[in-house]
């Protein structure tokens, strides 16, 4: 006979507000991932458009399923099985004595990373991949769609992380373990876009949850990635050698 060592398999109480949230954010992530890199999804868009069109619809559609695997479909699932943490508990309110906090930690953030993002986003390595949308021609209505992409894409991802996968492991983890599980898989979404994403996400991903638990709120999060996003789209659309943008159409 084998011997083994006894397992606890005992579901407690707390089990489920930290496998419930780190489950979830894994797969849907997954499932946004691989939808997000298929090639015959791709190819579906670049076979039924021409060139530029296909580019825009091909990656305004992954903006928006990632808003809703990463953003709707977790959180319904945590709301059902986690019925005593509401969308507000969440960070998805607005609290009155912590509007200042938010607003200035907001500025505050926006005048550091805004100058870094738009240095940075001039780089060669960086126009490999930015913009996402490799229209060759862009025009206001591109524009738009780029700058509504990114915000939808963000606020998914930033309820997944800041929320989701932050606010119910508080209580039964201790907010350090809750910190590091968060930054860990946080810094790990980023390994794809490189080593210096990857590095980067480490601290700030850290300080976005602080201040998401000091404020009670996603909005620094949010708009912070936010401003991070559009102002490396905007300065790749400027400086990329093969993209030319009529501010006249």
């Amino acid at each position: 006979m084998y011997e083994y060592l006894p397992i606890d398999l005992s579901w407690g109480k707390d089990e489920m507000r930290v496998f419930l949230p780190i489950s979830a954010a894994l797969v849907f992530f997954v499932v946004y991932w691989f939808t997000a890199q298929s090639e015959k999804i791709k190819s579906y868009f670049y076979n039924k458009y021409d060139h530029d069109d296909a580019s825009v619809k091909h990656i305004f559609f992954t903006k928006y399923f990632g808003f809703i695997s990463m953003g709707i479909a977790p959180t319904i699932l945590c709301l059902i099985f986690i019925p005593e943490i509401s969308l507000a508990d969440y960070g998805l309110t607005f609290i009155p004595k912590t509007t200042m906090y938010t607003v200035w930690w907001t500025l505050g953030l926006c005048v550091l990373v805004i100058p870094l993002a738009a240095f940075s986003a001039r780089k060669p390595k960086n126009l490999v991949n930015y913009p996402q949308i490799r229209a060759k021609n862009w025009n206001r209505s591109i524009l738009f769609k780029n700058l509504l992409g990114w915000a939808l894409y963000l606020f998914g991802y930033e309820f997944l992380f800041r929320g989701v996968l932050f606010v119910p492991l508080i209580e039964p983890l201790g907010i350090w373990t809750a910190i590091a599980i968060n930054t860990a898989l946080y810094s790990a979404t980023h390994i794809p876009k490189g080593l210096d994403e990857t590095i980067g996400a480490i601290p700030l991903g850290i300080v976005l949850c602080l201040l998401t638990a000091a404020s009670g709120t996603i909005w620094i999060a949010f708009i912070v990635h936010v401003a991070m996003a559009w102002t490396n789209s905007l300065t790749a659309l400027r400086f990329h050698p093969e993209i030319n943008y009529n501010k006249a159409k």
